[in-house]
């Protein structure tokens, strides 16, 4: 049988990353984002739906989450669901679903981005990224031939 499990989500950090160490050296990092809909009732008044996820990440994205996240920051996160299932203290069965971080994007103004020192981890433009033998190719297209080596 197939199946698929994907999920996306933007929303606000409800707190402060908790971030923590294996014995092994494994950074863990925990949060939950709030991700909120607004609907109206039947009186046409609105009402908001907050829904909290909680999201746990390793190794990098773990330090890095830690380091440029902090409550109320936005956030897109992309990740997979996980069913942890436990047993209480008196005997109960237990579970909880949580987000697997597989990826996420910093979101937001750029006075967020500036204020938390998120251009240090942006991406290179995509100028940046070109290889250098596309960049020569193209030099050389562009400024090869005259006017004249136009066939119309």
């Amino acid at each position: 049988m197939a199946s698929y499990n994907k999920v996306i989500l933007m929303g606000n950090l409800v707190r402060d990353p908790e971030l923590r160490v294996t014995s092994g050296g494994l950074s863990i990092c925990k949060f939950t984002v709030a991700s909120s809909r607004t609907t109206r009732d039947k009186d046409g008044n609105s009402k908001d739906e907050t829904t909290f996820v909680d999201v746990e990440c390793f190794s990098k994205q773990a330090d890095t989450v830690a380091k440029f996240f902090s409550k109320g920051k936005p956030i897109l996160v992309e990740g997979r669901l996980r069913l942890n299932e436990w047993e209480s203290s008196t005997g109960e069965k237990r579970s909880k679903l949580l987000v697997v971080l597989e990826s996420f994007s910093f979101v937001g103004t750029r006075r967020d981005s500036e204020e938390n020192n998120y251009a240090s981890v942006t991406p290179p433009s995509r100028e940046s990224q070109k290889p250098a033998a596309f960049e020569e190719d193209t030099a050389v297209a562009v400024g090869a031939g005259s006017d004249e080596d136009v066939p119309f």
